[in-house]
């Protein structure tokens, strides 16, 4: 990794706050101590590093301890004036200098990446003018000669180019979806239309997958404004909605919404529309801040902590040549690109918009970003007359119940009405299909589906039987099905395999099969990420949250156990996103010489006054050391330095409403089922595939390839990404030997 030779990292965070940005901190401080780095905060962004003194303070480990949680940034964050000027960056370069400090990481915007940049490319100069007036001793103009700048976006927006995701983004997209629904009940109870503002002054992603995720009928983004005569488009949306049932109107609109003249889509404007057109007084919410606020989630806790610890090994290996990088994500991994290329490309989007060249912006947001704008237009506008003879898609849910399995039926039924198809529904898995239990599913039929928890046709645990496959074939032949689309787990792949193994006995089953993934364990091949996972992991780290709360008055070990079967994903990422000191896989050995470490660590912990120790277990982690083994084994050990308690979340897990993140990945797989089917009825083909997430892109994998792909023993997997990421919670639980008292 990097040299133990003492190193000093500052870290700041700078621009608007964004859910999350305590994460990186942490990672930053952390990964910096273990690396054997000296790590100093720089407060209130900028301005801390103008004005040095107690605007630049060291970081322990302790000090970062148990911050993930809050929102907001603890080390403060401010729009510096005196930094955008010469005289201010070279005060900042003296402070910096002056402590050593000559390797910075940088949470915040692209303006606040640019600064960092600027201020790294004047460092030398700025060095040499302070030498020659006296003020720098030559010696650490000697051993400083280069600003090593790593560069974090933090912004609620998702508006940066060279990294998929930006801090803060998921976690607004909680906020936004959040207030969807309440609004939703309400409107359907007074058959209202509400007009919903949202943040995104060049960038519309908040906008269009909150628009997706909560079940909007209409949604305006600044990349895409919509061409003369939109206003009788919106209206005519609304009446058809109105028309097959729906209840309640929204319309999600951007902050930087515009038409196509330039002019502002305010939300009041939006109202004047309606109540213009449809003599309706539409209600307006505007969300603002809220947006910004409130405790992180999941995925922007895990997502910054990989940022963060990669962002210290960037700046703690680069050469004296290497320029400054962005430290992003892209598909699931942590990647770095050059900084200024990616603040250059994104300033160009935003000049594109701006200019009116709204085309190249929509295509220099990546191709995911205009077939989610396709997608919102198909869901909210499908076609409801079938034609004459349609094909008929049976759509069932297999195997344990995952948030986001009625997301996924809602969007077959609405594409697949618009591609022409019928839709049946099986009530009952499986076991329901062999029994006849069908229904034609209509769009009215699963209105306000999109963010219902459950699953409405009901899902049942289990493989197909050998001798249900008969009863499978008649229900084929007597319901006209001419495809089968499978929402589930690995139940629910193994019975379609059996379903495609058995079409020589039954020419019936001779029809296209496409398996959605969706269960909370991600043990599915072909995906990275399956429906319900993110869901489950939110509602895990909601709980320790609440768990590390009620420990604060007492000395305490808390063991968790979380569900994940043999696979670990569940239990390792909530470690990666709460902060745990332990996490026991199934994908780990677990020896009693391993726990006899353990134990001298927790009780040297707890001697040194810290008040709590974490461990979360999946529940196969072993089969003898038990949640309940581990610990009575900790509390044998405790010589009444800390009491233990354990915690089993059970289905907690799997309840609750999906999360946005679910909500769209729902969506976006079951564009892709209904897309197969109808390639494959189109073409008279009877394929059979799953439907997946591959490095971020959606990809099909044949059902016959599945065996060599999974671990069927385990049933997980045999490549499981994920498992990279053992390190970095590791090295962030407990400080190496030696750096315990590190400032």
């Amino acid at each position: 990794m990097v040299s133990p030779v003492t190193r000093r990292v500052g870290v700041l965070t700078s621009g608007g706050d964004a859910q999350g940005m305590n994460a990186a901190v942490r990672a930053v401080a952390r990964a910096g101590i273990r690396f054997g780095a000296e790590v100093f905060a720089i407060h209130e962004g900028y301005q801390g590093a103008v004005d040095g003194g107690d605007g630049i303070s060291a970081l322990g480990w302790e000090d970062v301890g148990g911050i993930q949680h809050r929102g907001g940034t603890v080390i403060g964050t401010a729009r510096c004036a005196a930094f955008r000027e010469r005289a201010g960056r070279k005060q900042a370069a003296y402070h910096l200098a002056a402590q050593g400090i000559d390797r910075l990481v940088v949470v915040g915007g692209d303006g606040s990446l640019t600064g960092a940049n600027l201020l790294s490319t004047e460092w030398p100069q700025f060095l040499a003018e302070l030498a020659a007036d006296g003020v720098l001793p030559a010696d650490i103009v000697a051993t400083h000669p280069t600003l090593h700048i790593a560069g974090i976006v933090g912004s609620i927006d998702n508006d940066m180019v060279g990294t998929d995701m930006t801090i803060g983004t998921d976690s607004a997209m909680h906020r936004i979806v959040e207030a969807l629904d309440a609004i939703s009940s309400t409107a359907a109870s007074h058959q209202r239309t509400f007009v919903v503002e949202v943040m995104g002054r060049r960038c519309g992603y908040l906008a269009l997958t909150a628009a997706i995720a909560g079940g909007a009928d209409f949604a305006l983004i600044p990349e895409a404004p919509p061409g003369d005569g939109w206003e009788e488009e919106l209206c005519e949306s609304l009446r058809r909605a109105r028309e097959r049932g729906r209840r309640e109107s929204i319309v999600v609109v951007a902050e930087g919404a515009r038409d196509r003249s330039g002019e502002p889509i305010t939300a009041d404007r939006i109202c004047a529309v309606l109540e213009e057109r449809l003599g309706e007084q539409a209600r307006v919410t505007i969300l603002g801040h809220v947006q910004r606020g409130g405790s992180p989630s999941a995925f922007d806790r895990s997502m910054a902590t990989m940022m963060g610890y990669d962002a210290v090994d960037q700046v703690l290996t680069a050469g004296p040549n290497d320029g400054a990088q962005l430290v992003g994500v892209h598909r699931n991994r942590v990647r770095r690109v050059p900084l200024m290329r990616a603040v250059q490309e994104n300033q160009a989007v935003a000049r594109m918009v701006d200019e009116g060249h709204y085309e190249q912006a929509l295509a220099a947001r990546g191709d995911s970003y205009a077939d989610l704008f396709g997608l919102l237009r198909a869901l909210s506008h499908p076609r409801t007359t079938l034609p004459a003879d349609p094909k008929r898609i049976a759509v069932l849910h297999a195997g344990g119940l995952a948030p986001g399995m009625n997301a996924a039926v809602r969007a077959v039924t609405l594409l697949g009405s618009d591609a022409g198809h019928e839709i049946l529904g099986v009530d009952g898995g499986f076991t329901g299909l062999c029994d006849g239990r069908l229904r034609t599913l209509t769009p009215r039929d699963v209105d306000g589906w999109a963010g219902l928890g459950g699953a409405e046709l009901g899902s049942r645990r289990g493989v197909l039987a050998p001798e249900q496959l008969y009863a499978v074939a008649r229900a084929v032949d007597t319901h006209r099905i001419d495809a089968l689309l499978v929402v589930g787990g690995l139940d629910g792949y193994e019975s379609a395999q059996r379903i495609v193994r058995e079409r020589g006995r039954y020419p019936s089953l001779d029809i296209p099969v496409v398996c959605v993934p969706a269960t909370i364990d991600n043990n599915l091949p072909g995906t990275e990420l399956t429906v319900g996972a993110d869901t489950a992991l939110n509602a895990i780290v909601e709980a320790i949250d609440r768990i590390k709360q009620s420990a604060l008055a007492a000395h305490r070990c808390f063991v968790i156990e979380v569900m994940g079967r043999e696979c670990g994903y569940l239990t390792l990422m909530s470690a990666l996103s709460a902060g745990a000191e332990r996490a026991y896989l199934p994908e780990d050995d677990l020896t009693l010489t391993d726990l006899a470490a353990d134990v001298r660590s927790m009780t040297q912990r707890f001697r040194d006054g810290h008040g709590l120790f974490l461990a979360i277990r999946a529940e196969g982690a072993h089969p003898y050391y038990t949640t309940d083994v581990l610990a009575r084994i900790f509390e044998a050990e405790a010589d009444d330095l800390y009491d233990v308690r354990q915690a089993v979340l059970g289905h907690v897990q799997q309840g609750g409403n999906p999360s946005p993140f679910d909500r769209v990945l729902a969506a976006r797989l079951a564009a892709d089922a209904v897309a197969a089917v109808s390639a494959a009825l189109g073409a008279g083909r009877s394929d059979a595939v799953a439907i997946g997430l591959d490095n971020g892109e959606i990809a099909r994998t044949p059902l016959r390839r599945v065996d060599d792909l999974v671990d069927w023993a385990r049933r997980r997997p045999r490549d499981q990404w994920w498992l990279r990421l053992r390190r970095v919670m590791r090295d962030l639980a407990e400080p190496a030997v030696g750096t315990r008292h590190t400032p």
